[in-house]
């Protein structure tokens, strides 16, 4: 009878991981397909990366560098394509689903990792992340793959927890500095679990810190030599001048978090949270609350002081993931379950098709979510126009430049084939990494081709001959457009 009774637990167990398996290969399956067919631009900071990847370096102006890293290995082996460029984020996003499944199997068992790694993998926030290449998308694979080999390091006496763990703590790093907040959940979890402070004298977990401090070590060195502009960036980006306490903004982000989440799975969080406060916790849901409450708390307060995007919290959703799933599984909540199950994968089709559709159908609503990834090759196309113009009336251009970041980005992208070489407007100290590696100088030549969104700028009053030459509405999809002004400059006042 305990036999056939183990026997019963295998053959379930080996059901559960055949249903996340075909259920990710399905997902990764549609997202890949998806890709193929997506008829968006690149978004600007997806072109920044791709331009980061073309100079790879240990780092750069506004982030570590693994993320150009990723775009660049993308590229060398399937193509320069939008959809190679992206390819690696539903790749990612399936390896972090399985982690969120090891991570749910150690803690409880594996129905509930195999439900919690279907569950991340469909995510409103996934679904959407899925679809573009973000610096977030690595950092959820090794933040999920360092709370599994803390969870193993709690549990262990073996080496290969703090290995495993120190290096996803290095290449999380190298990911987002936003890695960083790992060791905030483990100080917190150790604060309010006193049962677990053992660890803090074991030397597994001082190895796993050397490694992950190893592996930034050449960011750290970029940065020195770069007058430490990831941090003064990072820092600038929290936006804590000017006035404070922003309540509006505070519920905005709360809202948006329903979205990223999901509706089922957030409200069954807060859920989560009251009872803890009310009743405790087992301590697998501590742990998984620990690597999460102080991740939305914290963003919540910045959102409060100044502003917070609605991703900045997405790491807090690995531990959610698998802390909401295994609720509703020990409550038999199995009608909410399938709800949030239904409602996530309606939404992740919506995203799927609707990047198929983009620009190709006039949406009811303004503005169009997809304007921001469109018409940014008709800029490029515009451009080259210029040029070509210029060059047939024997008066070419020297230089192409810009004084905005979307621009410079996405003029490198669409416009890579060109020869005339394209610069960053730069006054005072640089603001992103185009100003910082390619700001325009005296000796880029003349006449220049300004390329300007819209109208006005700081350019202008820099050179003695401002010429406008050509001004157009490009569509970017069925009911939005976007402002292209050209102007041909010379004169340089500048040193």
């Amino acid at each position: 009878m305990t036999v056939s009774t183990g026997m019963d637990a295998k053959n379930r167990d080996a059901q559960w991981v055949l249903i996340l398996a075909v259920g990710l290969a399905a997902l990764l399956c549609l997202r890949l397909t998806a890709l193929a067919f997506n008829l968006t631009d690149l978004f600007f900071d997806e072109a920044q990366y791709w331009a980061w990847g073309e100079d790879l370096d240990f780092g750069y102006y506004s982030k570590p560098p693994l993320i150009a890293w990723i775009i660049r290995a993308a590229t060398e082996t399937c193509g320069l394509g939008e959809a190679c460029i992206r390819t690696p984020s539903p790749i990612l996003h399936t390896l972090t689903a399985v982690a969120v499944f090891l991570l749910g199997r150690q803690l409880y068992d594996t129905r509930t990792g195999a439900l919690a790694g279907l569950a991340f993998a469909t995510l409103p926030g996934v679904s959407l992340s899925a679809a573009l290449i973000s610096t977030d998308v690595p950092l959820l694979l090794f933040w999920a793959v360092a709370l599994f080999a803390f969870a193993a390091l709690l549990e262990s006496r073996k080496l290969w927890p703090a290995l495993l763990l120190g290096v996803a703590l290095g290449v999380g790093l190298n990911a987002k500095y936003a890695m960083g907040w790992f060791v905030l959940c483990a100080a917190f979890y150790f604060i309010f679990t006193p049962s677990r402070r053992a660890l803090l004298k074991d030397y597994r977990l001082y190895l796993a810190l050397a490694i992950g401090v190893a592996l930034i070590v050449p960011n750290l060195i970029w940065n020195y030599a770069h007058s430490f502009a990831t941090f003064s960036h990072t820092a600038d980006n929290a936006h804590w001048d000017g006035s404070i306490l922003h309540p509006i903004k505070a519920l905005e982000f709360f809202a948006s978090q329903f979205g990223v989440f999901g509706p089922v799975l957030f409200g069954g969080y807060l859920v989560i949270i009251w009872r803890a406060w009310k009743v405790g916790l087992e301590p697998a849901d501590r742990m998984l609350l620990a690597f999460s409450l102080p991740i939305v708390t914290v963003i919540l307060v910045q959102a409060f002081i100044s502003r917070a995007h609605a991703n900045w919290a997405a790491t807090a959703y690995v531990a959610a993931t698998v802390l909401v799933i295994a609720t509703m599984i020990r409550d038999q909540s199995w009608g909410w379950l399938k709800g949030s199950f239904a409602i996530n994968v309606a939404l992740l089709l919506a995203i799927a098709f609707g990047t198929l559709a983009a620009g190709r159908v006039t949406l009811p609503v303004k503005p169009d979510p997809f304007a921001r990834l469109l018409g940014w090759h008709s800029v490029a196309v515009a451009t080259q126009a210029e040029l070509a113009k210029a060059r047939a009336e024997g008066r070419p251009f020297a230089a192409v430049l810009s004084e905005d970041r979307a621009i410079t980005a996405e003029l490198l992208y669409y416009m890579r084939g060109e020869t005339t070489p394209l610069f960053a407007w730069r006054s005072g100290a640089p603001h992103d990494h185009f100003e910082l590696m390619r700001p325009y100088t005296q000796t880029a030549g003349e006449p220049v081709l300004l390329v300007r969104l819209g109208r006005g700028g700081p350019v202008s009053s820099q050179f003695t001959s401002v010429e406008k030459i050509g001004e157009r509405d490009l569509p970017a999809g069925e009911n939005e457009s976007r402002r292209v002004t050209f102007y041909a400059l010379s004169g340089y006042k500048g040193k």
